[in-house]
């Protein structure tokens, strides 16, 4: 009959390197007043014995878990599953486990969300909201510590993270008419309602319209229901055959946009030819479709671990830690979709 051997202690490793379990308690939390010798002594001894220290009774210890929560609207997009990604390596490399949660853009799974699931089994929630709204926010327990990425849908009372989407789109626009285009429709725009992400972008590209001297016509800013390939292609078909057509689309997602290259492609318009075609989010996909997307890069890497900061941040001093707002940098990344 086979036996598994017992996994080492404190006390072993203490019997092991001739020093009291304390010392070793001490090493490992790296404690200042340890002299050298008896490190190495106490490192020899976890080394030799194979001791891995007990992560969880730490933590249960401390009060905590050691696991937060990413809630998202969808996985299926791109940008959402990469971001995912930029946040688990960020997490693992401060020793948390990241638990996935797939709002939908539903409200009453963001609100879920937001308060925890009333459940204690996550230290925390970064949390990417379209549903929420400024009440949401206002009467949530702020005994949960919570980081916010995209848009908020009121000012103030949670820390948050995001890009400059006015600016972001403004500079995509710029581009746009830098190539001498002058007809740009906005793909997934709003030209009213709440101040999201769809909404401040299209304020950013009107802003480089009117800065060029160029009117603001609604007929090219076109809504979408969700932000994904089919939605894309059927706004640029619908573009392309009612009324004017535009010489350009500036795309507020690149599922949207790269939907719409699709479309043009089937019906013979070519890209960067006849029209200029742009998205946001440079997804992985965006670097290989034909032509290349040109797209609005967020500096996703940057985005995770400035969530993943400020939230730990508040985990640890949840009452003492100044509200934070953080913008993350983005740049324009030209490809062949706009003759780069």
């Amino acid at each position: 009959m086979n036996s598994v051997a017992a996994r080492p202690r404190i006390k072993d490793v203490a019997e092991y390197a001739g020093v009291s379990p304390k010392t070793v308690s001490n090493v490992i939390n790296n404690f200042e007043h340890v002299s050298e010798r008896t490190r190495a002594a106490v490192q020899e001894a976890i080394d030799a014995l194979g001791y891995r220290v007990n992560i969880a009774g730490r933590q249960l210890r401390q009060g905590r878990t050691g696991m937060i929560t990413l809630a998202v609207p969808e996985l299926d997009v791109a940008y959402f599953s990469e971001l995912a990604k930029h946040v688990m390596a960020e997490a693992d490399a401060r020793g948390q486990t990241v638990l996935i949660h797939q709002t939908g853009a539903v409200r009453e799974r963001e609100l879920a969300a937001l308060h925890g699931f009333d459940a204690q089994f996550s230290d925390g929630v970064i949390l990417s909201p379209l549903a929420l709204n400024p009440r949401d926010l206002a009467t949530r327990d702020r005994r949960l510590p919570v980081v916010l990425l995209g848009e908020r849908p009121a000012e103030g009372g949670t820390d948050h993270v995001g890009i400059d989407n006015v600016r972001a789109a403004r500079e995509a626009t710029e581009h746009l008419l830098s190539r001498g285009r002058r007809r740009i429709a906005v793909i997934g725009g709003a030209v009213r309602g709440r101040q999201g992400t769809d909404r401040l972008r299209t304020d950013g590209y009107r802003e480089a319209m009117e800065a060029a001297g160029l009117p603001f016509e609604p007929d090219l800013v076109v809504p979408v229901e969700a932000y994904h390939w089919q939605d894309g292609a059927r706004a640029a078909a619908a573009l392309m055959e009612h009324g004017p057509r535009p010489d350009a689309l500036l795309c507020l997602n690149d599922h949207l946009a790269l939907g719409a290259l699709r479309a043009l492609h089937e019906r013979g318009h070519s890209v960067p030819g006849e029209l200029d075609v742009i998205g946001f989010d440079d997804i992985e996909a965006s670097r290989f479709s034909v032509p290349s997307l040109t797209t609005v890069a967020p500096d996703k890497r940057e985005i995770a671990r400035a969530a993943v900061s400020l939230l730990l941040e508040r985990i640890d001093a949840p009452d003492t830690v100044a509200l934070r707002d953080e913008v993350v940098g983005h740049q324009v990344i030209v490809r062949e979709s706009t003759g780069g």
